[in-house]
């Protein structure tokens, strides 16, 4: 992913690539592991990650070193996450099962075998918390998982989130609502002996 960065960068003054990179490397695994709980799929958690680091470096001008770089990558996380959503609002879907009269054309379906990585989203949030979180508002579950995953403060989640703290607080309440509320129906036993 650095190359591709490097080439689409190449020559511009205004950033420090090195710097950059250093950042990268730090944060990485961080960024992932956000990226997997807001999509729960690991080929869409790539694919928001390098669309963020993409942004990031074209904006790296923008960057404030006095804050730290997480938040700010976090930020164009959001973001570009609540574009995809959009995006995948608009686009079709076509039915495996659906004939087609194009010659040569296949279908590349992904197995179903766990990776490493679903893996250790699965050892970190049991399969309920991981489809409630699914099911939530994107705006509503990105603040519940960056204030009750990421342990972030409200004034840092605002930042984030381009919004008022006020706005924040709603959000996680709502959130946490609409969490508690999925896991009364789809595990009413379970839940029902947490809450007491």
């Amino acid at each position: 992913m650095l190359n591709t960065l490097t080439q689409i960068r190449k020559g511009s003054p205004e950033a420090s690539q090195a710097q950059f990179e250093r950042l990268c490397r730090e944060t990485y695994r961080q960024a992932y592991g956000f990226a997997l709980r807001l999509t729960s799929n690991s080929a869409e958690a790539e694919d928001l990650v390098q669309e963020t680091y993409l942004r990031a470096f074209r904006f790296f001008h923008r960057y404030d070193e006095n804050l730290p770089f997480s938040s700010w990558l976090y930020r164009i996380m959001t973001n570009v996450h609540i574009d995809m959503i959009r995006r995948r609002g608009r686009m079709k879907t076509t039915s495996l099962d659906q004939t087609f009269s194009t010659e040569g054309f296949t279908w590349d379906v992904a197995d179903g075998a766990t990776r490493a990585d679903e893996a250790l989203l699965d050892r970190t949030m049991d399969e309920p918390i991981q489809l409630g979180l699914k099911a939530m508002t994107p705006e509503f579950r990105i603040a519940v998982l960056l204030s009750d995953v990421e342990g972030m403060a409200y004034e840092e989640i605002a930042e984030i989130m381009n919004t008022s703290v006020g706005t924040v607080r709603s959000r996680i309440h709502r959130g946490r609502k609409q969490l508690r509320d999925y896991l009364k129906k789809a595990c009413p036993g379970r839940f029902q002996e947490a809450a007491r």
